[in-house]
């Protein structure tokens, strides 16, 4: 459904009767209403511009296919720690059939991501102690990627 389909049904029906069938709709769909929009639907102009804010970066997304996009957000909500997350979405998978094989190639990818970020922020703040960067530096600094103060367009 476009953007303009969504609006045209909000306008038709009204926020509070849009955001109780975006609701049904989504439980047909997953199987489940996700904890956030259960916590919203008491305020149903913010749940349902949410759902359409999802709902447009799910169609900018057509180039990934469900599968897809549900192992992202497994390795994306494991990695920001999220329990609540992980386990929504790993019931969606579980639902959709997609293999604990392939789940844990995304956990191992997002725990591969998430260690080498703590690793790259660690050693980036070790070394400006070490090497600390000055103003009167005429070379970009390899370690803050600075130059003169401004950041170096890489």
């Amino acid at each position: 459904m476009s953007l303009e389909e969504e609006l045209d049904i909000v306008l038709e029906k009204g926020v509070d009767q849009t955001a109780e069938d975006m609701l049904e709709r989504i439980e047909a769909a997953y199987g489940e209403v996700p904890y956030i929009f259960s916590f919203m639907k008491d305020q149903p102009e913010l749940l349902v511009t949410k759902i359409l804010h999802n709902n447009a970066i799910l169609r900018s997304s057509r180039f990934l296919d469900p599968k897809t996009i549900e192992l992202i957000s497994i390795a994306v909500a494991a990695s920001i720690r999220c329990n609540h997350c992980l386990e929504l979405h790993l019931r969606i998978a579980k639902r959709m059939e997609i293999s604990d094989e392939e789940i844990t190639a995304a956990l191992l990818v997002a725990s591969n991501m998430a260690n080498a970020s703590v690793l790259a922020m660690a050693t980036r703040e070790l070394s400006k102690i070490k090497t600390p960067c000055s103003d009167d530096d005429e070379d970009t600094c390899e370690v803050c990627q600075m130059s003169n103060g401004k950041p170096v367009n890489v």
